[in-house]
C-alpha cells in the first residue's frame, strides 16, 4: 500500500485562534469600510490575507536568531546572509531592505525615471506603484493564456516574447530594464518556465537590456520547473534556482515569502554599477549598507530559511496543502485560476457572481462574503487593486478580477483548509442572490486597495 502524503515538519508550538458570530463580524466589516486590512487580526479566524511574513519559522531559524550580530556596520550575520544569496544564485552584490518594496524603492530610486518604460509579466501592485509613482510606464506582456482562469496551461506567469519585442523596439531608449516576475502574483501564482527565462535573457542581450527577477517566490517557481518542465525532474531545487538567475542581471527579494521570515528583503546583483547607484539610495531610505533596513538576528533567521526552504521537502509540503484545497474546489465546481498555483488559490469572481456588475467589484464583494461566511479573510487582486489609469483616472477594468486566498507557510493544517471550502462552498451555493457589491467612498491615489473606504452599493 502506498503511503499518503504527510507533512515534512511537526508542530513545537501554537498559537490559539478564535471563532466569531455572524453578528459581531456584521459589525466589524462595517466598521473597517468593508476593506479587510482594516480589520484587526483579533476579528478574523482563518487569515489567507496575505502568505507574506505569516509563516511560521524553523527552530533551526529561531536558533540562528540568538547569535545574531548587531553592529551598525560590518555585521557578522550580513556577510553570514551575502554569502548564502551568493551561493543560491551567483549575484555577488547584496543589499539587505526590510522588504520587497523597500528593495524596489531603493534600486527604482536608482534606475528608473520620468518617461520610462519598464515591460513585465503583471508587476504586482507595489512594483507598478513604485515605477508609476516615477512617471514611467509598466507595460504588461503577460501571454495571454493567463486570462483565461479555466485553461489548464503549465507555465501562465510566462512573458509573452513577441510583446515584448515590440516594446524594445518601440521604447527601447527609454526600457531601463526588463523585469520578471516569479512566481506570476497577479496572474493567480503562476509560475515562469525556465525556456521563457532563457528566451526573454536572449531578448534582453540582443537588444542591450539587462533583467531584474522580482523574486519573492523563486523557490516556487523552481519547484513547478522540477516538476512541469522537460528536463529538469532530475534535478535538485538549488540546481534550478542556480541556472534560473544565471539568465538574469539583479533581482529585488521580498524575504517574508520564499525565505520564510516575519520582515526582511534584499537587492542582488552581478553588475557594480547597479550595486554602486543603489548604494546611494540605501543608506538615506534604509540605512547603512552591512544592516539596511534588518537586525542582525532577522539576517541570520533569512540566511537559514533561505536555505531551508531551496530543499524538495519543504516546497512540496507546502505546494501540495495549496492543491489540496484546490482539489476540495474542484468537487464543489468552483472556478478558480487553473492549474492551482504555488502560494495561493484565486477564486475567479466574474465566474462565481455573475450578477455584480464590474462597477461594483466582484471580488471584493466575494471577500466580504467569505468573511462574513466563516471569518476567513482573504484579499482582492482585481479591479480595486488594478487602481486608476494614471493618466485617464478611470478604473482599470481590463485584466481579472480575482480573490486571492493566500496560504502562509507552515501555519494551517488541512483541516483548515476544509474549512475554507467549505465556507466558500456555501457562497458559491448563495451565489445567485448576491445582485449587488460596493462603491468606492474615499481612496489613496496610489495603491489604493490597502486603504480604501467603501460602502455597500
Amino acid at each position: 500500500m502506498e503511503l499518503p502524503f504527510a507533512e515534512s515538519w511537526r508542530i513545537k508550538m501554537v498559537e490559539p485562534i478564535h471563532k466569531s458570530t455572524l453578528k459581531e463580524r456584521e459589525k466589524w466589516i462595517k466598521e473597517a469600510h468593508y476593506n479587510l486590512f482594516q480589520l484587526p487580526s483579533d476579528q478574523v479566524y482563518i487569515d489567507l490575507l496575505t502568505d507574506s511574513g505569516t509563516g511560521a519559522m524553523s527552530d533551526r531559524q529561531w536558533a540562528a536568531m540568538m547569535v545574531g550580530d548587531e553592529s551598525y556596520a560590518g555585521a557578522r550575520s550580513f556577510f553570514h546572509l551575502r554569502d548564502t544569496i551568493e551561493r543560491l544564485t551567483g549575484f555577488k552584490h547584496v543589499i539587505p531592505t526590510h522588504q520587497g518594496r523597500a528593495a524596489e524603492n531603493v534600486l527604482f530610486s536608482a534606475l528608473v525615471k520620468e518617461g520610462d518604460y519598464v515591460p513585465g509579466n503583471s508587476q504586482f501592485d507595489t512594483t507598478k506603484g513604485h515605477i508609476e509613482s516615477r512617471k514611467a510606464t509598466a507595460v504588461d506582456c503577460t501571454i495571454d493564456e493567463a486570462r483565461d482562469t479555466q485553461l489548464e496551461y503549465p507555465f501562465k506567469g510566462n512573458v509573452d516574447i513577441k510583446k515584448l519585442e515590440k516594446v524594445l523596439q518601440e521604447h527601447g531608449d527609454k526600457v531601463p530594464f526588463i523585469i520578471v516576475t516569479i512566481t506570476n502574483n497577479t496572474a493567480g501564482g503562476q509560475p515562469v518556465s525556465m525556456e521563457n527565462l532563457r528566451e526573454v535573457h536572449k531578448l534582453a542581450k540582443k537588444y542591450g537590456k539587462r533583467v531584474i527577477l522580482d523574486s519573492a517566490r523563486f523557490a516556487e517557481n523552481a519547484y513547478f520547473i522540477k516538476t512541469r518542465e522537460k528536463g529538469y525532474a532530475d534535478k535538485t531545487i538549488k540546481e534550478i534556482v542556480k541556472e534560473t538567475f544565471s539568465y538574469a542581471d539583479g533581482m529585488t527579494m521580498s524575504a517574508k515569502k520564499d525565505a520564510i521570515v516575519n520582515m526582511g528583503g534584499f537587492i542582488a546583483t552581478r553588475h557594480e554599477d547597479w550595486y554602486d547607484a543603489a548604494k546611494c539610495f540605501c543608506i538615506p531610505i534604509e540605512g547603512y549598507l552591512t544592516y539596511g533596513g534588518m537586525n542582525g538576528r532577522d539576517m541570520e533567521a533569512l540566511a537559514v530559511g533561505l536555505d531551508e526552504n531551496t530543499e524538495l521537502d519543504n516546497l512540496e509540503t507546502r505546494i501540495k496543502q495549496v492543491q489540496y484545497l484546490a482539489s476540495k474546489l474542484d468537487e464543489y465546481g468552483i472556478p478558480y485560476q487553473r492549474p492551482a498555483g504555488g502560494h495561493a488559490i484565486f477564486i475567479d469572481a466574474s465566474r462565481v457572481l455573475t450578477h455584480v456588475p464590474k462597477e461594483e467589484f466582484p471580488a471584493q464583494t466575494l471577500a466580504v462574503e467569505l468573511y462574513l461566511e466563516a471569518g476567513v479573510r482573504g484579499c482582492e487582486i482585481g479591479y480595486i487593486l488594478a487602481d486608476r489609469d494614471p493618466v485617464t483616472r478611470e478604473n482599470r477594468f481590463g485584466g481579472l478580477d480575482l480573490l486571492r486566498l493566500a496560504i502562509p507557510r507552515r501555519t494551517y493544517t488541512n483541516n483548515h483548509m476544509d474549512v475554507i471550502a467549505a465556507a466558500l462552498k456555501n457562497v458559491f451555493d448563495r451565489r445567485e442572490k448576491i445582485t449587488r457589491g460596493y462603491k468606492i467612498a474615499w481612496e489613496a491615489p496610489l495603491m489604493r486597495h490597502f486603504t480604501v473606504k467603501l460602502e455597500k452599493a
